[in-house]
């Protein structure tokens, strides 16, 4: 089992308090905690660089929640690559099922993100889902299949390798509903198992994580599945408490798999 990669969304969420509270008590986490779990904070981007500050752990790591293709220019109200590396988060969210709706961001588009984040050495998290309507039509398979041509089309054989593909059914995030472990597993094997062979390579590394709210209650269990690299905690990541639940539990089953 790979080190468990434990992502807070904060998504249009945080303040200065926030900030300040989240970060002090982060700074207490038993510090064996970081060396099973890989934590990574995505506040919205005008924070990272405070929290990066406040909490001065080179275990913990940032990612934006979005970024736009361009990398300058007149692009009014827009983030580059560029610009998030340099006030040092390392990952950036793409994809997500909010971006895609809200914002009518297409495979094409986020495709073109996905390349300008691995073109300025940043890490993407690859959101991919099926809506509730997708699933009970039986499409869900053929839905992540495009979403995925689209980046290998524009960003070739290898732009997967060392990727974060967060499977996240639209249907299940922030609706309470959960994806069964068995389902999960079944559908984060096909996604392992289509990259593998669409890139030509079996040592492509893609490290894949589970959201749709994920909390304390199903933590256990989507953590054990054997194609669970970790989760993508959303809203209920704004909760240090709850948060740092999810982290320990996430810690306790990594250490005991491996007894």
């Amino acid at each position: 089992m790979k080190t468990p990669i434990i992502i807070a969304n904060w998504k249009l969420n945080g303040h200065k308090l926030l900030v300040e509270k989240f970060s002090k008590k982060i700074k207490n986490i038993e510090k064996n905690f970081f060396k099973e779990n890989t934590i990574i904070l995505s506040p919205p981007v005008i924070y990272i660089q405070k929290m990066k500050e406040k909490i001065k752990n080179k275990k913990i790591f940032f990612a934006a929640q979005n970024v736009d293709f361009n990398n300058k220019g007149a692009f009014t109200g827009e983030i580059s690559s560029y610009m998030i590396n340099e006030i040092g988060a390392k990952y950036v969210i793409l994809g997500h099922s909010e971006r895609r709706k809200n914002h009518n961001e297409d495979n094409l588009c986020i495709a073109k993100k996905f390349k300008s984040v691995k073109k300025n050495n940043l890490i993407p998290i690859l959101c991919i889902g099926e809506t509730e309507q997708e699933k009970k039509d039986g499409l869900t398979k053929n839905i992540l299949k495009n979403q995925i041509n689209q980046i290998f089309l524009k960003c070739g054989l290898n732009s997967f390798h060392k990727t974060c593909i967060a499977y996240e059914p639209v249907w299940a995030i922030g609706t309470g509903k959960n994806a069964s472990p068995i389902l999960i597993n079944k559908i984060m094997k096909f996604i392992k198992k289509y990259i593998i062979y669409k890139s030509k390579n079996k040592n492509t590394k893609i490290y894949l994580q589970y959201g749709g709210s994920v909390s304390t209650k199903n933590i256990k269990s989507i953590i054990k599945s054997k194609y669970v690299n970790g989760v993508l905690v959303g809203s209920g990541s704004l909760d240090y408490k709850n948060f740092f639940k999810i982290i320990k539990i996430s810690y306790k089953i990594k250490k005991n798999l491996l007894k």
